[in-house]
């Protein structure tokens, strides 16, 4: 399993932009083959976590590439964030409570 760590902070006047933009991401990334789920938290001072999980490394490397994400990273990076951290990893071990 992959899994993409997404740190970020919004520029909140851009909010409700980014919010539909999002909206669309998270459509488009659950029609990736070996997308498995992703969920966004924020904590109270404002920073953004992302958490997606992938099979593979192929199928993240194809989201990695799909062209509307390719345009909200570069919209991202242009006016929607601060700042980010992304970070890419190999999960090693995984226990669950209960088992399942």
């Amino acid at each position: 399993m992959i899994i993409v760590i997404f740190r970020s902070r919004l520029n909140l006047e851009l909010q409700a932009e980014y919010m539909e933009w999002a909206k669309r991401m998270s459509s488009l990334a659950e029609k990736i083959p070996g997308h498995i789920s992703h969920k966004g938290f924020v904590a109270q001072d404002g920073e953004r976590v992302t958490l997606v999980e992938f099979e593979t490394e192929e199928a993240m490397k194809i989201w990695a590439r799909h062209p509307e994400h390719v345009a909200a990273k570069k919209k991202g990076r242009n006016s929607f964030f601060s700042e980010y951290n992304v970070k890419i990893c190999t999960l090693d071990r995984e226990s669950a409570f209960p088992v399942v």
